[in-house]
């Protein structure tokens, strides 16, 4: 069995939906089982949002406006698609009906001028549920049995709204229920990525990238051949292709090295995405839904690979900050780190690099910077009394840098990669400010300063992983 997602950009236009019904039904004298899902078309989910957020504030016009725009775009679209009369009729009756649904909860937003997270879920949800009717009609009129199904019928998760956590062995028990049924009558479900419901049936979404987490999801549920994540990129590469020029696809990653080059600014993939596929073992294949015959990049549990690239790629993330708390009087005073980082997690900032002098004197770590007012005030604040002793001479912030991290699953054991990465950067005076690498990692990060952070990507990509990779 086979699942594969399709993202914004491939259920925006006559020719993604083209290019969708051709891949799936390639896809089908492959494997006769196929689950679909799909996302809300580019850019529906944020006008959602921004009606919901304009009718907190009882701005009526505009969420009145972006109903009457997107009603317009999804009609337009189903006008394209070689729909029977009475599909089409069907498919436009769904739409002005979830559009309806989209002014009602906004008029009951703006009356209560709140909008709560739960109730954000709700509306935001509604872009898939829009795609996902207009992308079964098109794979009927093509010949291909689909029907289309809602995620809050299958995904059943906490009540985290805005980032929901599945529950599996509920998650599990329906996806197997529903689906197989359809599968076992040659039917292809279609199925709404990115939402879930409670277990008491309320609407809840699954975060950035969600509808890649629902296709990881429902893969592992359903123990999949392979998951494909169908999107406008043949695949991940091992540069940003905007910073430097000769980037190129990778064929292979591990599960690992995949998961540290989302978190370190990679946009392909989100971590979680990776997780359900890891832990079952399933090929996790990323591909260009316009470019169909580029096999793009699979992950998987070790490479195939006979060279065995201890690199495979470098990533940076920007708009970052570094905060540094420092003393003499730490040495040996038990408990600093730990308060240091509850002060940080009291202001809810996600740490992205911690480094420590071994002396214990100086504990620095990288926040985003829009955080970063915050996090020194909340340090300031638990550290005061250190401060007054002189136990703590500085709490202080380097602003604006940028991590830039090297990935590849070779690095903590192959001799001289960090020398090399470090070398490529210093002929070039690039300044490191603080370095990070865990003893079974395999990533190699650094904190330079936001002005070398392109150039230290170039650097690398030039002097370190093209050769070692032979490109």
């Amino acid at each position: 069995m086979l699942v594969m997602k399709f993202g914004g950009t491939s259920v925006g236009s006559q020719e993604a939906f083209r290019q969708v019904i051709k891949i799936v039904q390639d896809a089908l004298t492959r494997d006769p089982q196929v689950v679909v899902v799909v996302s809300a078309m580019s850019g529906v989910t944020n006008a959602l949002i921004e009606g919901a957020t304009a009718a907190s504030r009882g701005d009526h016009e505009t969420y009145q406006r972006l109903k009457s725009e997107l009603l317009s775009r999804h009609l337009s679209t189903v006008d394209q698609l070689s729909l029977s009369p009475a599909m089409r009729l069907d498919v436009s009756g769904h739409i002005e009906d979830r559009l309806h649904d989209f002014d009602r909860f906004c008029r009951s937003v703006a009356i209560l001028r709140e909008l709560t997270p739960r109730g954000l879920d709700l509306i935001s949800a509604l872009g898939e549920r829009l795609s996902v009717v207009m992308i079964a009609a098109a794979l009927s009129s093509a010949g291909i049995k689909a029907q289309a199904v809602e995620a809050t019928e299958l995904i059943v998760t906490d009540d985290n709204f805005g980032q929901a956590s599945p529950l599996m062995e509920e998650t599990k028990a329906r996806t197997e229920a529903r689906l197989g049924a359809l599968l076992a009558r040659g039917i292809v479900p279609v199925v709404t990525g990115f939402i879930g419901a409670t277990p008491e049936g309320v609407t809840t979404t699954l975060g950035r990238s969600g509808s890649d987490y629902t296709a990881a999801i429902l893969g592992a549920c359903l123990a999949a051949t392979e998951i494909y994540i169908w999107k406008e990129v043949d695949g991940i590469m091992t540069a940003d292709p905007r910073i430097v020029k000769e980037a190129y696809t990778l064929p292979e990653m591990t599960y690992a090295e995949a998961a540290e080059l989302a978190y370190f600014g990679a946009q392909v993939l989100h971590p979680k995405t990776i997780a359900p596929a890891a832990e079952l073992g399933i090929p996790l294949r990323t591909v260009n839904t316009f470019n169909p015959a580029h096999p793009g990049t699979v992950l998987v549990r070790e490479r195939q690979n006979t060279d065995k690239r201890p690199i495979q790629a470098v990533s940076v993330i920007k708009a970052l900050s570094l905060i540094t708390v420092e003393g003499r009087g730490m040495l040996g005073v038990p408990g600093i780190a730990a308060r240091t980082f509850a002060a940080v997690a009291r202001r809810n900032a996600n740490v992205l690099m911690i480094s420590q002098s071994s002396s214990e004197q100086h504990i620095c770590f990288v926040v985003p910077l829009a955080a970063a007012k915050g996090v020194i005030e909340s340090l300031e604040d638990e550290l005061r009394l250190e401060m007054l002793k002189q136990n703590i001479d500085r709490i202080g912030q380097q602003a604006e840098v940028a991590i830039v991290a090297v990935v590849g699953e070779g690095i903590a054991y192959t001799p001289g990669v960090a020398a090399q990465i470090v070398g490529a950067l210093g002929k070039r005076r690039i300044n490191i400010v603080a370095v990070a690498q865990g003893s079974s990692a395999c990533n190699f990060s650094m904190v330079v300063d936001i002005k070398d952070a392109d150039d230290a990507v170039r650097a690398i990509h030039q002097d370190v992983l093209m050769p070692i990779n032979g490109s």
